[in-house]
């Protein structure tokens, strides 16, 4: 197989972290062993773009396991973990090598240059994380317009893309919107997000969040979990956000809600999760704290202006790995996480096992769900069925040695009934 990886030899260390999560992944486990025997994905190439760690290998693997020829790269030049790029290149003794196009902190031209490497082995379908491949067609492989089947997309900026692409007219393919599956955006970008931030912030900073006023900027469901996981670590919570709605429940679940440029003043710790770009800028850097710790749990880095500390900011000094100082003026400094990229990935492991496993086993029945029903669909974003979010989340709770009632026919009756 040909494959652009840092270092073919790290796959060891690769496989044995592929290895721990497909211990601790039971719904995917399930559905390989479902792919196995029907082979849905039997003749077809997927493309994948999606954070490349172990999680994400497994997934890998689950749908070559149902035929896929899979080609895979990233979804972010900070999220790639060498030893498991390398060890999906490699392959193992029950699983083929991998096309696979993915290297830690690559340059912008390089990211680039791996989705185009993907989209060269003209995939039947796509798995998204952010948008990237669909926009790679979109924007330089035209042609492959015709010819994917379709698409599933994982997260909440890829989804406002592809949105605005089926406005404009001019998605060019069927989309599953995995990212609004109840048992995708409940779990994984409320306890997810809210625990793998404070997990690759802890890591990168080994500084306590407890007494600190912590600002999240954004109070959808990543910012929700964000905020939650805060107060959880003994911080006084601050809020932002544009939608007057989210500000309202902000309030109503106990914090305090401000604009940011009052809440610059006041932030020890600023996470920004809205999906949005210019979130913190310069008129916020000139009234923050000395000591101000600022990162990004938003898919890509335009939520925290790093591009104007690095232009102005009298001094940047690398303070330890994956922290950046920007001296503002004599004796006041902040700092800056993972380059702005996600700090849950970008100097952590991501999302949990447990909650990663609900999340691709919706990924992994959309894509079947695609392969299989592709004749039918329209050049439209689609809502993932119901049918797939209740086999997932009864899985889970299945896993979980947990048993819930069942409506009898009558209480079946009576709520599809307008007589009492």
């Amino acid at each position: 197989m040909d494959s652009v990886v840092r270092d073919i030899t790290l796959c060891p260390t690769g496989e044995k972290k592929i290895e721990w999560v497909r211990r601790n992944m039971p719904l995917l486990n399930a559905i390989r062993a479902d792919f196995e025997r029907e082979k849905p994905f039997l003749g077809l190439t997927v493309g994948l773009s999606v954070h490349l760690e172990a999680k994400t290998a497994y997934l890998c693997r689950v749908l070559q396991a149902g035929g896929a020829n899979m080609i895979v790269t990233g979804s972010n030049p900070l999220s790639t973990q060498d030893d498991v790029a390398a060890a999906l290149a490699k392959g193992n003794g029950e699983s083929a090598p991998m096309h696979v196009y993915a290297l830690h902190g690559c340059t912008a031209e390089e990211y680039e240059r791996n989705i185009d490497r993907v989209l060269a082995h003209r995939p039947d379908i796509l798995i998204d994380d952010g948008g990237d491949l669909v926009s790679g067609v979109m924007d330089r492989h035209p042609k492959l317009k015709d010819t994917i089947l379709g698409g599933c997309e994982e997260t909440t900026t890829g989804v406002i893309r592809l949105k605005a692409m089926e406005k404009a007219g001019v998605l060019p393919f069927p989309m599953m919107d995995v990212n609004d599956a109840d048992c995708k955006h409940l779990f994984d970008n409320r306890y997810g997000t809210g625990q793998s931030v404070f997990d690759g912030i802890d890591r990168t900073t080994n500084l306590i969040v407890a007494g600190k006023t912590c600002v999240v900027a954004g109070y959808g469901w990543c910012g929700k979990g964000v905020a939650m996981r805060a107060k959880g670590l003994g911080a006084h919570v601050v809020v932002t956000e544009v939608d007057p709605v989210k500000a309202i429940e902000a309030i109503m679940d106990g914090f305090t809600v401000l604009p940011m440029a009052e809440a610059a003043k006041v932030g020890d710790l600023f996470v920004t999760v809205t999906g949005d770009r210019d979130v913190i800028t310069a008129e916020h850097f000139a009234c923050m704290k000395n000591g101000a710790i600022l990162c990004n749990a938003g898919h890509f880095d335009v939520e925290v202006d790093v591009k104007w500390l690095r232009e102005h900011a009298l001094e940047r000094r690398d303070m330890k790995p994956n922290i950046e100082g920007f001296r503002l003026d004599e004796d006041r400094w902040v700092y800056v996480l993972a380059e702005g990229r996600l700090v849950n990935l970008a100097s952590g492991d991501g999302h949990p096992a447990e909650i990663m496993d609900m999340s691709f086993a919706i990924q992994a029945l959309s894509a079947r769900y695609i392969a299989q029903e592709h004749e039918r669909l329209e050049k439209k974003l689609y809502a993932v069925p119901k049918e797939i979010d209740e086999r997932v989340a009864r899985q889970k709770l299945a896993s979980m040695g947990v048993r819930i009632d069942e409506l009898t026919s009558i209480q079946a009756e009576y709520l599809q009934s307008w007589r009492v």
